[in-house]
């Protein structure tokens, strides 16, 4: 999701944006095209219209949850048809403020009422479409509101698979959201995808309110969800990529020791956007734990 980039002199510009490039590349590199055709619709949840994507008919629904500034396509576009349908209902949503959920626009505001706010929106949306209990996959900040779902609504959610979520905020993590934060800094090829979504006063605008949120949880004690963690029921799936140089391994293992009912999962060569470059892998593993 982050990146870093250009100063003064053309050399330094290319010896940053070499750095910087590679970074952002592994959190989401753009919105992706298919085979097949999305079949996008709104559903009104408490007044907001929320976009989702709904595939499959089987008796096992699950909610895919995006990154920050995430939609359908750019974050799960790939692997959405890959799933069984006759065994899954997949549902996939942009969030209240992102991708096509708009108006209205984001609101970053509330600390760590920020992952609640699209908890709640997130659980009021699958019991909307007809499903009381479902699972969840959650990547990334995405990650991080599936928790808080699980956490808030025990009886409704059944299994949870999350991986690149950030299980509080902690020194290293900023650093590496500093590298980022200056879009002026990111390559036109790793805006343009963003710019094409939002505009580029809104997704500058956004960008910047994501950084400062996070910034102000740092400051007042790194702390997202952390008494939130033992509270979760359901059996829970961790997925780390070991050469994910946005969200340090740490993270996994405090998801993992502090959820009671979870397992880790390593893969070795896997990075931050791991579902999109080992779909097929990621699918099956996903299924499995599902269907257990």
């Amino acid at each position: 999701m982050r990146r870093m980039g250009s100063v003064c002199i053309l050399s330094s510009i290319r010896i940053i944006s070499a750095k910087i490039d590679p970074l952002l590349s592994v959190y989401r590199s753009g919105i992706h095209t298919n085979s097949w055709k999305m079949a996008q619709r709104k559903v009104n949840v408490s007044g907001i219209n929320i976009n989702i994507e709904q595939i499959g008919d089987g008796s096992h629904a699950f909610l895919c949850l995006p990154g920050a500034l995430g939609c359908i396509e750019a974050d799960f576009g790939p692997l959405l048809p890959k799933f069984t349908k006759n065994k899954f209902t997949v549902v996939a949503w942009d969030p209240p403020g992102f991708g096509k959920s708009r108006p209205p626009n984001r609101d970053f505001s509330g600390g760590t009422q920020y992952f609640h706010r699209d908890a709640v929106s997130a659980n009021e949306l699958m019991k909307t479409l007809g499903f009381p209990q479902y699972s969840l996959l959650g990547w990334s900040d995405g990650a991080n509101t599936a928790c808080v779902v699980a956490a808030k609504f025990p009886d409704a959610v059944k299994k949870l698979v999350i991986w690149g979520g950030n299980s509080y905020i902690s020194d290293e993590d900023m650093k590496l959201y500093k590298q980022v934060e200056n879009l002026d800094n990111w390559s036109d090829r790793m805006k343009a995808p963003l710019i094409k979504v939002y505009g580029e006063e809104y997704f500058r605008k956004s960008w910047a309110e994501w950084n400062a949120l996070f910034a102000t949880l740092h400051k007042n004690g790194g702390d997202i969800f952390k008494n939130e963690l033992p509270r979760i029921q359901c059996p829970t799936f961790i997925i780390h990529g070991m050469k994910d140089v946005m969200v340090p391994f740490f993270h996994a293992e405090y998801f993992n020791k502090h959820i009671k009912n979870s397992r880790l999962h390593v893969m070795p060569d896997g990075k931050h956007n791991l579902h999109l470059k080992y779909a097929d892998e990621f699918v099956k593993l996903a299924e499995e734990f599902l269907e257990e």
